[in-house]
């Protein structure tokens, strides 16, 4: 079994003549990982709500040196839990939901660990304000999304 940087599982296709490796925790980790394998790094698009993967250019992640991005029209907004300003969505989510359920401070702790913890959790904001928390798995199953990940490809043998 393939592992990310994370030790979290990553997801392998074969399309055509190659097979492509996706849900790396980082640019970098897909770097590594291609050098070691003596694959090249793609861009993988997920569009129409399904788990097909299509080689792109699209969103310029290998240019941008970005793993992940998610494109759901101007209203959307998707954070990744690696994206700089995923700690400040979360902390106010924390403190929102700790309110609506009037936790004790220790709750409020507990409740903070469990979205840090979640499978690569996703924050989703709409017109600027908080939508829901999401992992990048479920992210591609959305309706509208376009779901970018960087991917390793290697040849088939």
């Amino acid at each position: 079994m393939e592992t990310n940087a994370y030790n979290q599982k990553l997801n392998r296709y074969v399309l055509n003549d190659q097979i492509i490796y996706t849900g790396f925790a980082s640019f970098k980790d897909a770097e590594e990982c291609a050098q070691k394998k003596g694959g090249v790094l793609v861009e993988v698009a997920f569009k129409d709500g399904n788990d097909n993967p299509q080689i792109t250019q699209e969103a310029g992640l290998i240019e941008k040196e970005l793993h992940y991005y998610v494109d759901a029209g101007e209203e959307y907004k998707f954070i990744h839990s690696s994206d700089p300003g995923f700690r400040k969505y979360a902390d106010e989510l924390q403190k929102i939901k700790s309110r609506e359920r009037q936790d004790s401070p220790d709750e409020r702790y507990f409740a903070n660990f469990e979205i840090e913890n979640a499978e690569d959790p996703i924050v989703v904001i709409k017109n600027d304000h908080f939508e829901s928390v999401t992992s990048r798995e479920r992210s591609k199953y959305l309706k509208h999304a376009k779901v970018y990940e960087l991917g390793v490809s290697l040849p088939k043998s």
